[in-house]
């Protein structure tokens, strides 16, 4: 049985640079799929135990741990989609009782995230959020321009304020179906994103009617797919799509994998803490000791007082 390493079965770490993390990879994670001859692309993201491994550490409101979950789902299946090095991230800023959501994925499908809980917190996404923005970035480092798209948040799921954010700031249509919840196995996420592949003067001689029937009819027949199908380890991918797009020309592309993708490390936390001002430490120091806890993998790392030194605000 896989250890996932509990927050609360792992002390704070002084001297160790990164601490034991769960090494859960999930060699399906993402199947992608094009419909042959039709204008429909898509990728099923199934998080398996990756789900209870990132959502389980943290101690959030079950509808929160939901969000987070399809946010995880969604950041992995939107980045496959992607050519490039580098995260894909979506946040969300918004004023409800979730202030924050954050869920990442790199090239090489490390994924991670956190939703940040004030309080009590129930309800669809619109609710837990608020009004605020949804940006999805792409960044690929310091050398590269970094892509952002941003809109604000409409709809009531997370879906709709995807799909909301596909056609007002892609101009794409898509169809996205989210879900995630607590099995007797553990958290589990999952994504089903189609988009709609434009190309100029139709897809291999379709006409614009037939390729909007097309369309159409691959939406149609992902509407129908069940929560418990989405979620049931014991299920196939292929299985799964086989039963929603097998009369449609269904060719299953090369399955992709995901990781736990926490990148924190003591060096890095001792890097930010030196960027503070003296002061800063000695108010955040008690006993004699500053301890930092990473948002993702909730974990912390205490560090003497006497051993920081400031960086920021010193004559």
């Amino acid at each position: 049985m896989q250890n996932v390493t509990r927050p609360s079965e792992t002390s704070d770490f002084l001297n160790h640079d990164r601490p034991p993390v769960p090494d859960i990879v999930v060699p399906r994670a993402i199947m992608p799929f094009h419909l042959d001859g039709r204008p429909v692309r898509g990728r099923l993201v199934r998080l398996g135990d990756l789900a209870e491994a990132l959502i389980g550490r943290h101690d959030l409101p079950e509808d929160v741990s939901r969000l987070l979950g399809q946010a995880l789902a969604l950041t992995a299946g939107l980045a496959a989609a992607l050519k490039f090095q580098g995260s894909f991230s979506l946040q969300a800023k918004g004023d409800g009782p979730v202030p924050m959501l954050l869920a990442d994925c790199t090239d090489s499908g490390e994924i991670r995230g956190y939703a940040r809980a004030d309080g009590p917190a129930s309800g669809e996404a619109a609710a837990l959020l608020g009004k605020g923005y949804l940006a999805f970035t792409c960044d690929q480092g310091p050398e590269m321009d970094r892509y952002q798209g941003i809109v604000a948040i409409e709809g009531e799921t997370l879906a709709e304020m995807t799909d909301n954010y596909f056609r007002t700031s892609e101009q794409l249509q898509a169809f996205v179906r989210l879900s995630c919840r607590r099995t007797p196995q553990g958290w589990r996420a999952t994504a089903l994103i189609l988009e709609r592949v434009a190309a100029e003067g139709g897809i291999d001689g379709l006409r614009n009617e037939e390729a909007d029937e097309a369309w159409n009819t691959a939406t149609i027949l992902a509407s129908t797919v069940k929560e418990e199908e989405m979620l049931d380890d014991a299920l196939a991918p292929e299985q799964l799509l086989h039963r929603l797009f097998h009369a449609e020309g269904l060719q299953l592309d090369r399955p992709r994998a995901l990781s736990y993708g926490c990148r924190c490390s003591r060096a890095k936390l001792a890097g930010v803490l030196q960027g503070f001002p003296e002061a800063d430490l000695d108010h955040m120091a008690e006993h004699g000791q500053i301890t930092m806890t990473c948002e993702f993998c909730n974990l912390a790392f205490r560090f003497d007082r006497a051993d920081v030194r400031g960086g920021a605000g010193r004559a």
